[in-house]
């Protein structure tokens, strides 16, 4: 008998059978076809592996089996991990890199050469060796950076301008969307990688390459992760944080934890979010107001993923505290410049929405998507589908309507994957008909984004 994953599961899952099917060229019949060649007890119907790759439907373990004999996994592995952790989604990736200099510039190397081409999947980096890698940045102290002896000398006037680079891409990446900006923050990340490996540089200029190397793989996790490429965004995240730590900069370790972090709670993750998120809160003490209200808030969203409300309301506190301290005299790294007031309310405003206080969230969502600003299209879009949530859960459904359909040209605009997912999510929880009016002309307005 076929069984179904809970809908939460569903909701925010890239189906490895994807991943097959386009590896093998396969087609929804195809895969019910081969699975019939090998099986008397299933009817080759295309709707079949429709439903196992979007609706979160579990195939029987004889169509399992025959399935994983026509991709040559073995019977045991299927019986040893649930379905569909046993399908061959792409290549694993390596965690053995060493947290020391040359470690950090071969989990860089290894990231420009697999995450580029990395194909949709799921998150490969989980459970024990994610938390591992959390505690060892967290406790292996960083060694001295030493002057490197190679090739032409890199001066600091170099440096600086190599990292003038990262508001323009930053900007880019924020307005027209990751899966358009990842080739070129790849392809600056591959430049700084080149000097790293070729170049002679002192142990001060080195430390700034190494800073800058963590902070392009950092934005090209995100815009991979944004895009839908988690496998990629871990593979850059990983190389960012050795990288990071080369550099000898707890901070922005810290900001890859904290978005490694956000993977795992998308993906259902919680409790692995909740150690990522403490490792990179713990990590970053001393930090200024704005990084420790940034830090604070993401360990408050992973316990009120758990349903911690006490423990959430507890960071909630300390973030408000911290974020009152914010002073424009503040010597801050750029990549802060985000979390600013309208980010700040929209983390709170989200904890409330999972911790099913939909009254809160709705006043601090109303009050992001005040502040936010024009510049910010993609989070603007994001903003607007989570306080549709809001209102939906307050039984408002004509101001869901309206919410939705403002952020659809905004997605249009900046295509985001996960966006994609939360306003087709959106759409489901609304309580129209299909006949509705209101449903078809909102239904119309999500055919454009090829939802």
């Amino acid at each position: 008998m076929a069984s179904q994953l809970p809908a939460s599961d569903r909701d925010r899952l890239i189906h490895p059978l994807s991943v097959v099917r386009a590896a093998r060229g396969w087609t929804y019949q195809d895969v019910v076809g081969v699975i019939a060649k090998r099986s008397r007890n299933m009817a080759a119907r295309r709707e079949k592996a429709w439903r196992w790759e979007h609706w979160g439907v579990v195939p029987d373990i004889e169509s399992q089996l025959a399935l994983a004999a026509e991709l040559d996994v073995s019977q045991d592995r299927v019986r040893e991990a649930p379905w569909p952790q046993w399908l061959p989604d792409g290549d694993a990736i390596p965690t053995s890199f060493g947290w020391t200099q040359p470690g950090g510039l071969q989990a860089l190397v290894n990231a420009l050469e697999y995450a580029h081409v990395d194909r949709r999947a799921f998150m490969k980096i989980t459970g024990v060796p994610l938390a591992g890698i959390a505690e060892a940045w967290l406790t292996i102290e960083p060694r001295e950076l030493v002057a490197v002896l190679r090739g032409g000398q890199v001066t600091a006037d170099l440096i600086e301008r190599m990292e003038e680079g990262l508001p323009r891409l930053r900007f880019l990446e924020a307005t027209r969307g990751g899966d358009r900006a990842r080739i070129l923050i790849h392809a600056e990340l591959g430049m700084v990688v080149d000097v790293l490996d070729r170049s002679a540089y002192t142990a001060a200029v080195g430390q700034r390459l190494y800073a800058l190397a963590a902070e392009l793989g950092r934005m090209a996790g995100w815009a991979s992760f944004d895009a839908g490429l988690h496998a990629a965004a871990q593979r850059y995240w990983l190389a960012a944080l050795h990288a990071a730590h080369a550099a000898d900069d707890r901070l922005l370790g810290a900001n890859i934890l904290k978005s490694m972090s956000l993977q795992c709670y998308d993906f259902g993750r919680p409790l692995e979010a909740l150690n990522l998120a403490q490792s990179a809160h713990e990590g970053a003490k001393g930090a200024t107001p704005r990084a420790a209200a940034m830090l604070a808030l993401r360990e408050a969203r992973a316990h009120a993923a758990i349903g911690d409300g006490a423990a959430c309301e507890r960071l909630l506190q300390q973030a408000d505290v911290e974020f009152g301290r914010v002073a424009s005299t503040d010597t801050e790294p750029a990549f802060l410049g985000y979390f600013d007031e309208s980010e700040f309310n929209a983390q709170v405003g989200t904890c409330y929405l999972d911790l099913g206080r939909p009254r809160e969230a709705d006043a601090y969502l109303s009050r992001t998507l005040r502040l936010v600003p024009a510049t910010k299209v993609r989070d603007r879009a994001t903003y607007l589908i989570r306080r549709a949530s809001a209102q939906a859960q307050l039984g408002d459904a004509d101001q869901a309507t309206s919410l939705v359909a403002e952020a659809i040209p905004l997605i249009r605009e900046a295509p985001s994957e996960r966006n994609m997912r939360r306003v087709v999510r959106a759409r489901q929880r609304l309580p129209f008909a299909k006949t509705d009016p209101r449903a078809r002309e909102l239904d119309d307005q999500l055919a454009t984004l090829g939802a």
